[in-house]
């Protein structure tokens, strides 16, 4: 695997004329193609990017990679590189064209993308808002690959959104960026169903998938300028936003129906997830307050096992929580802090006889 030492961006200015041309070869009349992008997500768009630009039929070659800068991760707290840097690496692409600015506004950092010369740009969950003065370089406009179905679900997180609401459809979205949050025109969406018992990791991947798709069947027509004459103006006022998830917003209340509870689980599996704090009294009585990550849920509208009203019980391989309306949330899969992610049973043959109870 390649070391990722980011240059400057003043060495991307220095370098970047004479590198495009080992990048996508000189006298190809390929049109240039400038991909930004940060998460896994994105980095499997930029694999299939680079795969369709090594076609001799392809009207595009992917000439510079634009990402968030290295962060630090895992335990030991090490600088590493974003998903779609390290996947650019591994193939080989040139690291002096792999841009990585704090922010697109970033005067250097758009004098060197100038230097390329895109003819368009495409985002997929980069994670920097793009000022006019990026949306004037390329010629061809700039495009983005968005997990919904415009104007449903503007915003940060479309798809935890959208599952968080039990959606039973929703789909990906090619649309031009417009300095207005996701509102520019959309050149063509493709519908999917959703499963009630997807997460949104799983989810994300399927979108961004097919979202490369329609990206690479699409290009021609943005390259020729055709998709803009096609392209379908938003209807505002029935956009819906989806706005950036927080980690206050991860607790559980069980006063609320366990499909909300459920579909809250599915919506923010990766990250946040989803906590919730119970009560464990002992055979003294005493009681504790334990704290879970709730990982794998179901709903049920019934329950053969009679208890406290507060009581949580156990059947089959579930824990199940009474919540309102009648409803029972069962637990599948949970993880107490510090420890690894247990079966609910697992968990329920540990409590040793003592009783699991909500919190008043």
């Amino acid at each position: 695997m390649a070391r990722y030492s980011p240059p400057s961006l003043r060495r991307f200015f220095r370098c970047a004329a004479s590198s495009a041309s080992r990048a996508g070869g000189s006298g190809t009349g390929k049109k240039n193609l400038v991909f930004l992008g940060s998460p896994q997500v994105a980095a499997s768009v930029l694999d299939k990017l680079l795969g369709a630009s090594g076609s001799p039929e392809s009207a595009f070659k992917v000439a510079a990679v634009v990402t968030q800068p290295p962060a630090a991760k895992n335990r030991g707290r090490k600088l590493l590189p974003s998903a779609v840097a390290q996947l650019a690496l591994d193939r080989g692409f040139p690291e002096e064209l792999i841009f990585t600015p704090e922010r697109a506004r970033e005067e250097s950092f758009l004098s060197a993308l100038k230097e390329v010369e895109p003819d368009v740009c495409v985002t997929a969950a980069y994670g920097n808002i793009l000022p006019q003065k990026f949306l004037d370089i390329p010629s061809c406009g700039t495009v983005n690959i968005h997990p919904s179905l415009l104007p449903l679900y503007r915003g940060a997180a479309p798809v935890q959104r959208a599952l968080q609401d039990g959606v039973a459809e929703t789909g990906v979205s090619l649309a031009y960026t417009v300095r207005a949050l996701d509102s520019g025109p959309v050149i063509a969406c493709e519908r999917f169903s959703v499963d009630e018992c997807i997460k949104a990791p799983e989810l994300l991947s399927i979108l961004f998938d097919l979202g490369s798709k329609l990206l690479i069947n699409e290009l021609p027509s943005i390259l020729d300028g055709s998709a803009k004459e096609k392209a379908q103006p938003q209807d505002d006022s029935k956009a819906t936003l989806a706005p950036k998830l927080n980690s206050e917003e991860s607790w559980l209340s069980f006063d609320q129906e366990a499909k909300v509870l459920h579909n809250k689980v599915r919506a923010f599996a990766g990250w946040p997830g989803t906590r919730a704090k119970l009560q464990l009294v002992n055979q003294n009585s005493v009681p504790d307050v334990l704290e879970i990550k709730v990982i794998s849920t179901k709903v049920s509208t019934s329950c053969v096992k009679a208890g406290d009203e507060n009581e949580i019980l156990f059947s089959g391989s579930s824990l199940l929580i009474p919540c309102s309306g009648s409803t029972w949330l069962e637990v599948l899969e949970l993880q107490l802090p510090g420890k690894k992610v247990t079966k609910a049973q697992d968990f329920w043959n540990g409590l040793r006889g003592q009783k699991l109870m909500k919190l008043p």
